[in-house]
């Protein structure tokens, strides 16, 4: 098995605190992963070791066969990736054509095919409308489309999305599961994390689920329908069951009845509050 991502006891440390605890990921390539836990999990902590973003604290990454701490095959690593990162990392005072066509720069692509797929891809994403916008007027969900838009622009052999989810209209989350799919089916790899557990069932091949910053599952998604829904396995392996869901104490036993309160001659013409 040819794999795109393989990390061998992959360890983070911020001071004392363990962010990501002897992880080993094994990713094929032409796999759809998602990557998933809860909040402070260690998520976007790995996407930053992944993509040589942060130094790992101790353990070994492979990325493409490549060794992205290499300095050499780091360069390499870089022409045959896209990332969307947590913070999305985009220039506020220039507009989506001028961005797009910064990235497309960076990676030494010719223009004709910068402006060709600009072209698709804000069109695609319905950004047309909005391309001669400085980048700070946007929304989030605009900012995560461009984002998104930069990181196939050089059509990467290596996706890494960060909630690329999080933020976007119904529609657009269509166009991104048909274009993710499309994606993978002509052989790429995408590595994303979500916390919509129903759009990672539906267009997933492959999921981990990190919790504490150490992998508790990795596995296909096939081989777990066999058991569970990818629901029911998230909570187990993550600590959490239907039993332990906490309540409001206002909330539990027989509703408050609200006493009525009739208004009087005066408070029915003023309109005042009678509270």
């Amino acid at each position: 098995m040819s794999l795109a991502i393989e990390t061998k006891s992959l360890t983070r440390l911020f001071d004392q605190f363990c962010a990501v605890d002897d992880v080993d990921l094994q990713v094929a390539r032409g796999t759809l992963y998602g990557f998933l836990g809860p909040n402070g999990a260690g998520k976007s902590t790995t996407i930053k070791m992944l993509t040589g973003i942060l130094a790992p604290t101790s353990g070994e990454i492979s990325i493409l066969g490549l060794n992205p701490w290499n300095p050499k095959e780091a360069i390499e690593i870089k022409k045959q990736i896209g990332v969307v990162p947590e913070d999305l990392a985009l220039f506020d005072n220039l507009t989506a054509r001028e961005y797009l066509t910064f990235v497309g720069r960076m990676y030494l692509m010719p223009r004709d095919t910068i402006r060709e797929r600009s072209e698709e891809l804000l069109s695609l994403l319905r950004l047309e409308d909005v391309e001669k916008k400085l980048t700070l007027e946007y929304s989030h969900g605009m900012k995560k489309k461009l984002a998104l838009a930069a990181a196939l622009l050089p059509n990467p052999d290596l996706l890494f999305l960060d909630e690329p989810f999080e933020g976007v209209d119904a529609v657009t989350s269509r166009v991104i599961r048909d274009l993710l799919a499309n994606f993978v089916a002509r052989g790429s790899t995408v590595f994303v994390t979500s916390h919509v557990l129903e759009i990672v069932e539906r267009i997933c091949t492959h999921v981990g689920i990190i919790a504490n910053g150490e992998l508790v599952e990795q596995t296909s998604l096939d081989d777990l329908r066999q058991g569970s829904s990818l629901e029911q396995r998230f909570l187990e392996k993550v600590g959490t069951t239907d039993e332990e869901q906490p309540n409001l104490s206002w909330l539990e036993g027989t509703p408050a009845v609200v006493p009525k309160v009739e208004a009087s001659d005066t408070d029915r013409e003023t309109g005042e509050s009678v509270s």
